[in-house]
């Protein structure tokens, strides 16, 4: 697991997640899968793709997730 990654729901968060913490989990995690830290050139557009697509993921489970009972609403 990539140690930089922190939890993003409730109650470890105060607050909802923001776009901006979901997407910085997500980079963490494509450059920890990818090994990279930043991509070359030829793998850019790939990378970036990834990070969106995981970012969108991301999203959709922590606005699915009931915590304690209740709907972890972002």
């Amino acid at each position: 697991m990539c140690r930089s990654i922190k939890t993003l729901r409730p109650p470890a968060l105060p607050e909802e997640a923001t776009e901006e913490e979901i997407r910085a989990a997500a980079l963490q995690f494509v450059r920890k899968v990818s090994g990279f830290r930043a991509p070359a050139a030829h793998n850019r557009e790939v990378f970036d793709h990834a990070v969106e697509v995981i970012a969108g993921a991301t999203a959709e489970l922590l606005d699915g997730l009931e915590v304690r009972g209740r709907t972890a609403a972002r």
